[in-house]
């Protein structure tokens, strides 16, 4: 039976603190996540959803002064 990464952290926290620490960290993670901490943001995971997302680049080539040539055939 394997476990994901979240389970191992609250393992993990299980293990490393106290039941009255441990309450005050999903009280501190709930303010956060209602946005009543305004210092702290949880990860924005736009950049997973959107991978490209702002990942442009300036074309080095000047934009065309005279419209292009159409060829015939």
């Amino acid at each position: 039976m394997s476990m994901d990464n979240i389970s191992r952290f609250v393992v993990w926290i299980c293990s490393k603190f106290n039941r009255e620490q441990i309450e005050r960290i999903v009280k501190d993670l709930s303010e956060i996540l209602k946005n009543r901490n305004p210092e702290i943001k949880p990860k924005d995971n736009l950049k997973e959803k959107l991978p490209n997302y702002r990942n442009f680049y300036v074309d080095p080539k000047p934009p065309l002064t005279q419209p292009a040539k159409k060829k015939l055939f």
